[in-house]
Formats: C-alpha cells, sequence, structure tokens
C-alpha cells in the first residue's frame, strides 16, 4: 500500500515539474540556445524527495480508510467506544465505506485476522486494542511493513510502530480504586482485588491498586477473571470462603464487579464493590436501593472521548503528518451514590 501511494505522488510530482518545463521551452521559440538552460536548471523539481518519503500527512480526506478493531462487543465499555468512533467519523466526514470497526473478542489471534483483513481491504490507518499486547504485537509490526499506520487505544503495545495510544491512565485509575479500598476499610481489615492479568491496562489497574494499599491492609490479589462475568463471581465465591472477614473488593472491570455482586448476595455478606469502567449497569447498581449496599463505588472512564479522541489523532496523522501526542490520557474520576445520576 505504501508503494502504492508512493507511486502516485511521485507520478504527480513529474507530471507538475514536466508541465512546468514545457512551458518554459514553448516561449523563447526564437532564441533557441537559450532554452536548454532553464531545462537543465529546473530538471532537479521533479525529484522532491522529502515531500513524498512520509507515507502520512498532506493527503486528502476522502482518498483514505481507516480500520478499527475493539476489544469486545459483549462488553458496555467497548460498545461505547465503538459508538465514539462511528460518531467521530462521520462527524469528520467520513462516508461509510471509508471506516470499519471489527470485535476482535477479547483473542489476539482474532484481533491478529482482524488487522490482516483490514490491511488487505486497503486500510490507511488501522486503531486497536492491544488487550493482549505480546499476542497482537506481530500483526502490528506486519501491518506497518506494509505501509499501514498503527494506532492503539484502551490498551497499547510496545511496538515502535504505533503513532499514537489514546486511552484511560489506568494506574491512576488503579490508584482511585486502592485510595475507595482504603475508605471503605479499616487498619486490620482484609481486602481484594479481581484482576485480569491478561490485558495490561487492567495489569496496570492492579498495580496501581496494590501500589496504593501497600501493607496498610491485608491484601488479597493476583486472581484472573479472565474477562468473564462468571469467573468473577466464581472467584468471589472462593474469596468469601477462604476470607469471610473481607471488607472490599475491587474489580478490575464491571464484568468483575458483576460477578463479583452475585457472589457476595448469595452469602449474605457485607462486603462492598468498587468498579472499573463506568458503565451504566455500573451506574444504575449504585443507585438501586439494593444492589447499592454492596456496589458503592466505581472508577469512571470516558469510552465515548476515547473512541472520539482515536480518530481525531488518526486523521491528524494521515493528513497533516503529526499527532497531538505520542500517548493521551485520559483522566478516570470516581462515581459514587452522589454523583451516578450526574
Amino acid at each position: 500500500m505504501k508503494q502504492k501511494l508512493v507511486a502516485v505522488m511521485l507520478t504527480l510530482a513529474m507530471t507538475a515539474a514536466l508541465a512546468a518545463c514545457g512551458s518554459k521551452a514553448e516561449a523563447p521559440a526564437e532564441a533557441p540556445a537559450e532554452t536548454e538552460a532553464p531545462a537543465e536548471t529546473e530538471a532537479p523539481e521533479a525529484e522532491a524527495p522529502e515531500a513524498e518519503e512520509p507515507a502520512a500527512g498532506g493527503v486528502a480526506l476522502a482518498d483514505l480508510k481507516f480500520g478499527f478493531v475493539v476489544g469486545s462487543f459483549e462488553h458496555t465499555f467497548y460498545q461505547l467506544i465503538g459508538e465514539g468512533i462511528e460518531e467521530e467519523c462521520k462527524a469528520q466526514g467520513l462516508a461509510d465505506g471509508q471506516f470499519s470497526v471489527l470485535d476482535a473478542s477479547l483473542d489476539p489471534v482474532i484481533a491478529t485476522q482482524k488487522v490482516e483483513t483490514l490491511t488487505a481491504d486497503d486500510c490507511n490507518a488501522i486503531a486497536l486494542a492491544c488487550n493482549d499486547a505480546a499476542g497482537v504485537k506481530p500483526a502490528i509490526e506486519n501491518a506497518d511493513k506494509d505501509g499501514v499506520a498503527m494506532f492503539t487505544f484502551d490498551c497499547t503495545s510496545e511496538s515502535d510502530a504505533i503513532n499514537c495510544f489514546v486511552g484511560t491512565d489506568n494506574y491512576q485509575g488503579g490508584v482511585l480504586g486502592g485510595q475507595e479500598l482504603l475508605r471503605l476499610s479499616e487498619e486490620g481489615d482484609t481486602v481484594a482485588i479481581i484482576g485480569y492479568p491478561t490485558a495490561s491496562s487492567c495489569l496496570d489497574r492492579e498495580k496501581g491498586a496494590v501500589d496504593t494499599v501497600g501493607d496498610q491492609r491485608n491484601l488479597l490479589s493476583g486472581y484472573d477473571y479472565k474477562g468473564d462475568a462468571n469467573e468473577a463471581q466464581k472467584i468471589m465465591e472462593n474469596i468469601l470462603t477462604t476470607n469471610p472477614e473481607v471488607k472490599a473488593v475491587f474489580c478490575v472491570g464491571d464484568p468483575a464487579a458483576t460477578g463479583a455482586l452475585a457472589s457476595i448476595k448469595a452469602a449474605g455478606s457485607d462486603c462492598v464493590i468498587i468498579g472499573f469502567d463506568g458503565n451504566p449497569e455500573a451506574k444504575e447498581a449504585i443507585l438501586d436501593a439494593e444492589n447499592g449496599k454492596y456496589w458503592v463505588s466505581e472508577v469512571s472512564q470516558n469510552p465515548k472521548e476515547i473512541g472520539a479522541t482515536i480518530v481525531r489523532e488518526m486523521i491528524s496523522f494521515m493528513t497533516e503528518g503529526k499527532v497531538s501526542d505520542k500517548q493521551i490520557f485520559i483522566a478516570p474520576y470516581i462515581i459514587t451514590a452522589e454523583n451516578a445520576a450526574e
């Protein structure tokens, strides 16, 4: 793809240069000796390597195609990111055929296949959520070699091929979650974290919480709910069986909080939940007279803004050759019953 784009730009540049040389050769028809000098001095203009070398920048928006690979449409968070992407694409003037939003089902193999599909479909730029950073890194770098400008959102990769990442400051979100664990418990209490270490974003959240709690509480961690609410329910059941005194649990994603809620209610425990995402079901639970006794706090993201921002950065890179920053973090914040309705 990169070769085709460069070839087109070279052809346009050489055509313009040849037209300019032709116009100068015709004017002084009576003095043929003088026509040779301008042709020789202006010939280098046809090369212009600096203007043609970048694959991005200076390309008309109407000539571009964009691809997006979200984590999983089974999760409300990614549904909202998808909505933000589609709304911003249309707001920027992209036609339906100029962008595609695909589902990776939280599977690096599927994510790789989607990136390959979008590359074969002649997308100029692709953005994806790297839920398994190591698993999708080869796909990112292969697409980059094929001339596709690569971007990430929500979860990123350490690949040098990434032009821009947009997502929540997940470590800071974990810090907020850890602060909530401390606020909702007392010295000597047992608290827990239900994690998802496969996803780099969730790993950052757990690390932020662990660093914040430190040795101030008896902390249970190291669990993996695998992005599945049912798995989180089983983990919470085990925690309550072995540590019935647990006072609070920080869940690194709302599906984990949903599973934990079911186990806590079934066990008759008074353990409280801090979720992470800010999805509608979290706000509903916090405001509910019954569920709000347990699900009391939430670290909220802004998924639609994440989706919209990555679109703007991709367009800027492809049409102007630049992004606002290499990493753009959308700050998380705390939701409780006091502000959940806002």
